[in-house]
């Protein structure tokens, strides 16, 4: 189960500005966002082991519809990977983070299910 975070959680499109309030930007995704140049998108760190595998990410194809699965599936990942979330929670723990994300649908992605995982454990 995940212990939960220290400082905030913020999450944000990839696309969005950077902003002074977004502390450290972290870029969640397992690609890299089309379009977007390192320098636009101004981040700590690209965590791409944190990502969902590819498998799980085109099996959910940002399928509400799927999104309960998503979730589950997901968390199993992250229970299993203890390295990308010790990175993570150590970025987490010297400040205000925000999970940068490319998806559409700003409901039901990965990064707001990391958010979810890390706030509130696997349930």
């Amino acid at each position: 189960m995940a212990s939960p975070a220290r400082h905030p959680i913020r999450l944000k499109r990839a696309y969005e500005e950077p902003a002074p309030g977004d502390g450290q930007r972290l870029l969640v995704d397992g690609l890299w966002p089309r379009g977007v140049t390192k320098a636009d998108l101004q981040i700590e760190a690209w965590l791409k082991a944190i990502a969902p595998s590819t498998a799980l990410r085109k099996w959910f194809g940002h399928d509400p519809a799927r999104w309960d699965g998503f979730r589950s599936r997901y968390f199993a990942e992250l229970a299993a990977n203890a390295e990308a979330l010790s990175q993570l929670r150590g970025y987490l723990s010297r400040g205000p983070v925000t999970l940068l994300y490319a998806a559409r649908d700003e409901e039901h992605n990965n990064a707001v299910a990391l958010r979810d995982f890390l706030l509130h454990g696997s349930g």
